[in-house]
């Protein structure tokens, strides 16, 4: 933010790449001009569509980056031989363990940093490089593990093993630095961007979303078995030039002071911290039942999602059929995605988040008695996927309409860490429920209608509370104890 009291002229609109107003400044003549605020950070409308560019473009190529890494390691690793539970434990259990650590103890050092460079862009700017290294460095991972095979000579476990552990050394940095990235961005984006424009801003981050998985998808995962070492080598180096001339362009406002830090040994102050994070996070019920309602609708799609193209399979219907049906439920979230944005700025992510739940609700129950030919599997299915969609971006803006600010990564970091857990334990759960049904995958349908009625029901909960609080008007986040 500018200290000075006179407003900025054009050509320093420009250099600055926002128009950021004083709240000060006196309006142009011929009438009032349209500000919006949050924090001590104010703008103009051409200031404010510089931060949703510059915002997009780092969430572009991250998102490129998110949608290319892990089915290309997926597929490295098979080419290394690596044995299912492997592939699974590397790609998508160990990543959502070390979350559930990592991202709560980087949440709450950057709520309380106090910095020149403000208390985000530091922490997203500082892993952006061992990112980039570590893609370069999964993208010669072959020749890496060669080469450590050679230098082992006899005492060498083998060639294959060799280039597992070059892969898992590359991978443990990656996804470090990931969550911490992934934790800290939606932070960033709360302590930056209006609250009352908020849902629409998450509208297009989940239509650039889209349009990145796409783009991956459509050009370039054909490629990906023949052509990985170029791939992750070109797509990493995107991704740190795009992220890190985002954290230059967006700037952060001011913020108060931080909690006065602990004194002791280092194991009473971790104890103490971990203590005040429960404490914080997990005594209040108005944010346990917020919790409960986005975890319980966010894992209701995974029953049916996650078999589902073993459900298509069985009922005759072709990869190249079930691609197709994935492809429109993706051009249908992605034409609902600013819609679903301006409804949830106008009525409430907790009431968008209420009305996805009916309606998957009901996509269920007809799947459960319909589902059983190619055109009802075609129907159910991409509508399941255009309601997933709709759910997640018109509650994407709920935690930073309903959280403190100024511990806001550390209470959503606690969200992560419930929906963590249930994500670690459903999949293997599922995975028993349909051996035990013969792999009769209709009945994936009835844990959805159970998720999702239990999921309406917290919300109803949470949407009662709220309005005790303050309401749309008036809501006042609530101390814990």
């Amino acid at each position: 933010m500018t200290e000075s009291s006179k407003p900025p002229g054009p050509s320093k609109f420009i250099e600055n790449s926002f128009a950021e107003i004083p709240p000060d400044a006196d309006p142009p003549a011929g009438g009032k001009r349209k500000v919006w605020r949050v924090g001590t950070l104010t703008y103009s409308a051409a200031g404010l569509a510089a931060l949703f560019f510059w915002l997009l473009w780092g969430d572009f190529a991250a998102g490129l980056k998110e949608r290319a890494v892990y089915p290309m390691a997926q597929i490295m690793l098979r080419g290394f031989q690596s044995p299912d539970w492997l592939v699974g434990l590397l790609v998508g259990s160990i990543p959502a363990g070390i979350g559930m650590l990592w991202g709560p103890v980087i949440s709450v050092i950057s709520d309380r940093h106090r910095g020149r460079w403000g208390r985000r862009i530091p922490f997203l700017i500082i892993p952006t490089p061992f990112i980039v290294l570590s893609m370069v460095g999964l993208a010669y991972t072959s020749a890496l593990g060669g080469a450590l095979h050679a230098l082992m000579g006899g005492g060498s476990p083998g060639l294959m093993t060799c280039r597992i552990i070059v892969f898992v050394v590359f991978w443990a940095i990656f996804d470090f630095s990931t969550i911490v990235i992934n934790t800290l961005f939606a932070a960033l984006i709360n302590d930056v961007v209006p609250r009352e424009i908020i849902g629409r801003f998450f509208s297009l981050f989940r239509a650039v979303s889209l349009i990145a998985g796409m783009v991956f998808n459509f050009y370039l995962m054909g490629i990906a078995e023949t052509h990985f070492v170029i791939l992750f080598v070109v797509l990493g180096l995107l991704f740190g030039a795009g992220f890190v001339m985002m954290c230059l362009k967006v700037k952060e406002g001011e913020y108060g002071a931080p909690p006065p830090r602990q004194t002791g040994s280092a194991l009473k102050r971790t104890g103490n911290n971990f203590t005040t994070y429960m404490r914080e996070c997990f005594s209040q019920p108005f944010y346990l039942w917020i919790f409960l309602a986005y975890t319980l609708g966010a894992i209701s799609v995974a029953p049916f999602h996650t078999f589902a193209i073993f459900h298509a399979r069985s009922l005759g219907i072709s990869d190249d059929y079930y691609g197709k049906c994935l492809a429109c439920a993706y051009g249908i979230s992605l034409v609902l995605a600013y819609p679903l944005g301006s409804l949830a700025d106008r009525f409430h992510p907790l009431r968008v988040g209420l009305a996805a739940m009916v309606v998957y609700f009901c996509i269920c129950v007809y799947g459960f008695f319909f589902c059983s030919t190619a055109w009802t599997f075609a129907m159910t299915f991409v509508a399941s996927i255009a309601v997933a969609g709709i759910y997640l971006t018109g509650t994407a803006s709920l935690m930073q309409r309903l959280f403190p600010s100024a511990q806001f990564a550390q209470f959503a970091s606690a969200m992560g860490v419930v929906l963590g857990l249930f994500l670690m334990v459903i999949p293997p759960l599922l995975g028993l429920f349909i051996e035990c049904v013969q792999r009769e995958y209709r009945y994936v349908f009835p844990i959805g209608i159970l998720l999702s009625a239990a999921s309406f029901l917290a919300y109803l909960v949470v949407l009662a509370k709220f309005r005790g609080l303050g309401g749309d008007r008036n809501y006042s986040p609530p101390n814990s104890a």
